[in-house]
């Protein structure tokens, strides 16, 4: 099964995993230590490579033009485009005053914080669903009901993990998403079957998942937040909501099919002359150039700087994960695990499960993992005549779970950087660490959980005619 390795190492081809080893150990280590700095993330993946390297056999020219092969991966530059979009549009809608207006809203109805979490949990995975980006939600979400829930009384754990569940729904179910997207390619099947097939998967999960954050709603207690809810407070009032109009043209123009960049450029400009027109803020909010300080400032600029060094964590990211193909590793792990299914479907369908599931413990990118992971799942799905369909629930189902989970995963960090720049313009605000949230991302856990089922039972169990 195995192809010739282009990188080979001293102690084997699982040495190629050591880069994302090493970052994992580091990233859990100053987590702990209450230091999860993205800068010190970046500088945790250097160290990682660097030390790779001195286990190359042969030449390390080779290994350090596979680290630049590896960043240039159009996987990573995506996600970084729509994390940049998404991040300039949210920053517009915060400095219009839609959390503001939010806050407003749910006093005047009275919902208790304690029922913000299931909310969020609801509008996240409806959001994802429509606009196909589960890291475009998270920051989004991030920036907008991750305040409003706090300032509303909810756990801030519970909020984050709300988000990132609602993330890992849509990016599951998603027509669009990237995800489902590579699943049905690599499957040689269609989307809008594969959609349909993976509804019941993804709706067994997301019912517990919603009654667990209304119980722990009620049960956990939130942080105080006096000093971050205080400048909302006092500016709270419905004028705000007018921006759920571009906020919801968005959704339709994504599930009309625009791409996801046009969808929220449109928003954004129309959220920008809501300014002047309905007198929400001045425009000087939204760019202004500061001839003093030598700055350009404004909600733009704040939606690009709050994801710099997160994009160059993911470009690294990307050139680990590169060296994990080409050193061999993954060829490892596979040969490791063909060895379990002999004859047995049940084992098979364990076997990718377990398979999927492992490449995301390294891979840290779900499209990455996904498209790492399909050809063997299209290899061994085949060998049992397994349904295109089924085979594609499962390598999309874990990965977009997983994806949002682990402490170290694309979509844990780029919500962590987005709360942390928010706490800078909201003193007080409680900033939750990427090593606390992860048991709490109930939908993920539980659709693994699900998967696992399926293979074991085979409930759903399809074949090719």
């Amino acid at each position: 099964m195995s192809s010739p390795s282009k990188l080979t190492f001293h102690g084997g081809r699982f040495m190629a995993t050591l880069p994302m080893l090493f970052f994992i150990v580091w990233a859990i280590s100053i987590c702990v230590a209450g230091a999860p700095d993205e800068a010190g993330l970046i500088l945790g993946m250097l160290m990682g490579l660097v030390l790779t390297m001195f286990l190359v056999k042969g030449k390390w020219f080779d290994f350090c033009e596979e680290i630049f092969t590896g960043m240039a991966d159009r996987i990573g530059v995506v996600a970084i485009v729509c994390w940049l979009f998404a991040g300039m549009f949210a920053q517009v809608l915060k400095v219009g005053g839609l959390v503001e207006g939010l806050v407003w809203l749910g006093t005047v109805l009275n919902v208790s914080g304690s029922f913000f979490p299931a909310i969020t949990f609801l509008l996240a995975a409806v959001f994802a669903t429509a606009v196909g980006t589960g890291y475009g939600t998270t920051v989004a979400f991030c920036t907008l009901m991750y305040p409003t829930g706090i300032i509303m009384g909810a756990p801030p754990v519970l909020m984050f993990a709300a988000i990132l569940s609602g993330a890992a729904f849509g990016d599951n179910l998603a027509p669009v998403s990237d995800t489902t997207i590579v699943s049905a390619a690599t499957q040689e099947t269609d989307v809008p079957g594969v959609v349909r097939s993976r509804f019941k998967y993804a709706i067994t999960a997301a019912l517990p998942a919603l009654f667990l954050f209304i119980a722990l709603g009620f049960t956990m207690a939130p942080e105080s937040t006096t000093t971050a809810s205080s400048g909302v407070m006092a500016n709270i009032g419905p004028k705000g909501l007018l921006l759920l109009i571009p906020f919801g043209v968005v959704i339709f123009l994504a599930l009309k099919g625009f791409h996801i960049i046009t969808a929220i450029t449109i928003g954004m400009i129309l959220s920008i002359l809501f300014f002047p027109i309905f007198n929400l803020s001045s425009l000087g909010t939204i760019i202004t150039i500061d001839t003093q300080t030598a700055q350009v400032t404004g909600a733009l600029v704040e939606g690009i700087t709050g994801y710099v060094k997160m994009a160059v964590l993911i470009l690294l990211i990307m050139a680990a994960n590169h060296i994990i193909r080409v050193g061999g590793a993954m060829d490892a792990i596979k040969d490791f695990l063909f060895g379990f299914i002999k004859n047995s479907v049940r084992r098979a369908e364990l076997v990718i499960w377990a398979f999927v599931s492992s490449l995301n413990v390294f891979i840290t990118i779900n499209t990455a993992a996904e498209i790492a992971a399909a050809p063997f799942v299209k290899e061994i799905g085949k060998k049992f005549k397994l349904h295109p369909y089924r085979r594609a629930n499962f390598l999309d189902a874990i990965t977009s779970a997983l994806g949002y989970i682990f402490p170290w995963s694309g979509g844990v960090l780029i919500g962590f950087a987005t709360i942390s720049h928010l706490a800078k313009t909201m003193p007080g605000l409680a900033v939750v660490k990427p090593t606390d949230v992860w048991p709490f991302v109930f939908h993920g856990w539980l659709l693994v959980l699900v998967m696992l089922l399926a293979a074991i039972t085979g409930k759903g169990r399809r074949f090719e005619k």
